[in-house]
C-alpha cells in the first residue's frame, strides 16, 4: 500500500513539472500597458505617506544615494520600474521627473502582489 502511494505521488510530481513550467512562462511575457501616475520615492511615501511638490528635493537626494523611485499610477497602484537586462538600475530614468506626473508605457508584470513595469517610453504628463 505504502509503496503504490508513494509511487502514485510520485507521478503526479512528475506529471505537474511541465504544468508549472508553463504556467512560469506565460507569466513572464507581461502585457503591454500604458499608464500615467506620478514618481515616487518609495521610501518616504511609504513609511512617511511623503509626496508632492514640496518632497520634490528630498526624493531626488534619496534617489541619488539609491531609494528606489517608482511610479504611482492614477489608481493608486504603485509600478516598480525594471529591466529585463542585469544590473541595469532604473532611477536614471526617472531622476529628472521624481514627484511630476508621467506617461510610461511598457511592459507589466506581476509577481507575488509586486506590479512591475520594464519602462518603453516615458514623458511627462499633464
Amino acid at each position: 500500500m505504502l509503496k503504490r502511494m508513494l509511487a502514485s505521488t510520485a507521478a503526479l510530481a512528475l506529471f505537474a513539472l511541465p504544468l508549472r513550467a508553463q504556467a512560469a512562462a506565460a507569466g513572464a511575457g507581461g502585457d503591454q500597458v500604458t499608464l500615467t501616475g506620478t514618481v515616487i520615492d518609495v521610501n518616504c511615501y511609504s513609511t512617511h505617506q511623503q509626496t508632492g511638490a514640496q518632497h520634490k528635493a528630498c526624493a531626488s537626494a534619496c534617489a541619488k544615494q539609491g531609494v528606489s523611485l517608482a511610479i504611482l499610477s492614477n489608481d493608486g497602484t504603485i509600478y516598480m520600474p525594471v529591466s529585463s537586462k542585469p544590473a541595469d538600475p532604473q532611477n536614471s530614468r526617472l531622476l529628472s521627473f521624481v514627484e511630476g506626473k508621467v506617461k510610461v508605457t511598457g511592459t507589466h508584470r506581476m509577481a507575488s502582489g509586486l506590479h512591475t513595469i520594464e519602462i518603453a517610453t516615458i514623458e511627462a504628463a499633464t
